[in-house]
């Protein structure tokens, strides 16, 4: 798997079956000669079999072709393996154009582990129909895994879960020639719905970490990082690692991210100078739907505060980016004396379907209600202080449903 794109360093995730040497050879595409290799890094039991293989001879904009050697064995891989570099593009010209597509809830079968009856996965299809459009990157919107009950109270159940999820064959393209970025929400946290006292958030922490490496992570617990693409900043939270249980009635002031990385949040919001600032997070924070774990529903109070300091300290460019309630849609906020907020919600990819809670979400934008598996691409284009978003949802079979646009001058003050 391609983890990141950066524009002078990529990571290549690898993952063998028993201990291994492992490393990967690169060069531009065209120019085998022009080669380099990264450091020999080992997998053990210890580290999941996982290599994190760092190609660090690159330069910007550059597509670049690579292989993977095992104990100094080429390895044959039966598709694309390619990784582009970021552009340098400041003060030289435009902003590049871009695409990302998003999507959340992936459960891949193993019936003797899953409930009885109908398998609860299917459609895996949709990752050959995403890595047909060739987005730039992909942005995992939590539940990228689901942990069963014979997983979440062991590490050996945790590992195994997440490896089997990863091994998916349907899978395999899309993850060698497209960076992987991706937060959490509950199934691969812990158990459904799961907070603050799950006794090993820290193992999952550590294993969500292995199997999703970003270059940076702002706090030394949980999955908080940022990413930068072209003029587009994604802030990617975490809604479970500090968050209070549902049920603590007694709690004046409920949270979900936590005081310490809302204060960071909004540091980074301020400093930032992104057409579009995309705030991702696994539950809904926009929807007024007052059930489950939305966040109007767990801690209003919360987000209460958010919105107010969004709007006070004048932050432009604002687009919430949710999962986790198996069904897409869009909402919108609209505020006096502010550009409305907007809240793009992309699930699932292959897990169930629920219905899309019509009417009890007054925000929402009833005609992009997607009740079936799917995934939204974005693509970013246009001059730099003239940049539009243009949302495309599709079916797993590949099928455009809707589509949505925004300009980035709709999105300011």
């Amino acid at each position: 798997m391609v983890a990141y794109s950066t524009m002078k360093e990529v990571m290549v995730w690898v993952q063998t079956t028993k201990d291994a040497s492992v490393r990967i050879q690169y060069w531009p595409v065209g120019v085998p000669e022009a080669g380099h290799f990264s450091a020999t890094v080992k997998t053990d039991r210890d580290n999941g079999f996982i290599a994190h293989c760092i190609a660090d001879s690159l330069e910007p904009g550059v597509e670049y072709e690579y292989t993977v050697y095992l104990n100094d064995m080429e390895m044959e891989i039966p598709h694309e393996c390619t990784f582009r570099t970021q552009q340098i593009w400041k003060w030289r010209g435009d902003a590049p154009d871009f695409s990302f597509a998003t999507g959340s809830c992936l459960y891949v079968n193993e019936p003797k582990y899953d409930r009885p009856g109908t398998p609860y996965g299917a459609g895996y299809e949709i990752f050959k129909s995403i890595n047909s459009l060739k987005p730039d990157f992909f942005l995992w919107l939590g539940d990228n895994t689901y942990l069963r009950e014979a997983d979440w109270n062991s590490r050996s159940g945790i590992d195994h879960r997440y490896a089997h999820t990863r091994a998916l064959s349907e899978l395999q393209p899309l993850l060698a020639r497209t960076p992987n970025y991706a937060i959490w929400d509950d199934h691969d946290f812990g158990p459904n719905n799961s907070d603050r006292s799950y006794h090993l958030k820290e193992h999952t922490s550590s294993t969500f970490r292995n199997y999703f490496p970003a270059p940076d992570r702002i706090f030394d617990r949980g999955v908080t990082h940022f990413v930068q693409w072209a003029d587009c900043d994604f802030f990617m939270l975490d809604n479970r690692y500090w968050r209070s249980p549902n049920n603590r009635s007694d709690l004046e002031s409920p949270t979900i991210l936590g005081e310490e990385q809302i204060e960071w949040l909004l540091d980074a919001l301020v400093n930032s100078q992104a057409s579009f600032k995309f705030i991702a997070m696994g539950g809904q924070f926009l929807s007024t739907s007052a059930h489950g774990e939305h966040y109007i529903n767990v801690a209003p109070s919360e987000r209460a505060f958010l919105l107010e300091k969004i709007h006070v300290l004048k932050i432009e460019g604002v687009i919430f980016l949710t999962g986790d309630v198996h069904f897409s849609e869009m909402s919108t906020l609209v505020r006096d004396g502010a550009y409305p907020l907007h809240e793009f919600t992309a699930s699932p990819l292959t897990s169930g379907i629920h219905q899309g809670d019509k009417s009890k979400n007054t925000l929402q934008d009833v005609e992009t209600v997607t009740e079936q598996r799917n995934f939204i691409r974005f693509d970013i284009s246009g001059p730099l202080k003239q940049r539009t978003l243009r949302a495309e949802c599709f079916s797993s079979g590949g099928k455009l449903l809707w589509t949505r646009s925004i300009k980035s001058q709709e999105l300011r003050h």
